[in-house]
């Protein structure tokens, strides 16, 4: 999984993912952006529920906080976003079918570094809670999970109903960066990894930054041709004041 998320990474700096503001007919038949983020998201969320209950539903405390935080943020993005989504949006069944495939294969992943191969300091149960790495991972997770849920929210408000115009997001986050999302995803996977411990949990914000630094360095530059470079300075396009 790490080496293929280093292909994919500089594979995305060349080919743009057709869904959003970048989708495009050559991807093919495509479906309500609604729809699919439904079908897209929510295998990720059923196969971590089903390996926790397969695991006999262990009660290690740290694993137990670790998948409702993990659980937490698949339902907001399998059963809430999509009905947040404002507009007739649609997205291709090429990127929904890979979407589907990886968060089956991560489900899987996650699942079994918390339940099958968990960190061996799980067994100390809540004393493991207040080691430095849990407590700081538990709050980068929960400030990822705010900036995502903010972001999203003011990239929905851009517009008012039957304005059809762009517009440069410039609230919260995105007076640092153009990707103000991902950035709260990328930090939210890293909060989650370090809380875990496991080379599982790792693998996840490797994947979830070779996914989304190209596509934001692809909205970076999108925004500067509609907008101009000076509008969209100093912002950088996903780490603040990083790049």
């Amino acid at each position: 999984m790490a080496g293929l998320a280093l292909v994919v990474f500089i594979s995305l700096y060349f080919v743009e993912a057709g869904y959003g503001q970048f989708r495009s007919r050559k991807w093919g038949w495509s479906i309500s952006n609604r729809l699919a983020w439904v079908l897209m998201e929510a295998p990720v969320f059923v196969v971590m529920a089903l390996i926790w209950g397969r695991a006999g539903f262990p009660l290690s405390l740290p694993a137990f906080v670790l998948f409702c935080l993990f659980e937490l943020h698949y339902f907001q993005r399998s059963f809430i976003f999509p009905l947040l989504l404002r507009g007739k949006g649609r997205m291709p069944v090429a990127i929904m079918l890979m979407g589907v495939c990886f968060n089956t294969v991560n489900g899987i992943l996650q699942g079994g570094g918390l339940f099958w191969y968990p960190n061996p300091g799980f067994a100390d149960g809540a004393a493991y809670m207040l080691r430095w790495n849990f407590i700081a991972g538990v709050a980068l997770f929960l400030f990822g999970f705010a900036v995502n849920l903010h972001s999203d929210s003011v990239i929905r408000h851009l517009r008012k109903p039957g304005d059809t115009r762009h517009y440069l997001p410039q609230r919260g986050m995105y007076r640092y960066v153009t990707s103000a999302n991902y950035f709260g995803e990328i930090t939210e996977w890293v909060g989650f990894a370090l809380a875990a411990a496991t080379p599982a949990a790792w693998v996840f914000p490797l994947w979830t930054a070779a996914n989304l630094v190209p596509r934001a360095n692809s909205i970076y530059h999108h925004y500067q041709d509609e907008f101009g470079a000076e509008a969209v300075a100093p912002r950088k396009r996903v780490f603040p004041f990083l790049y």
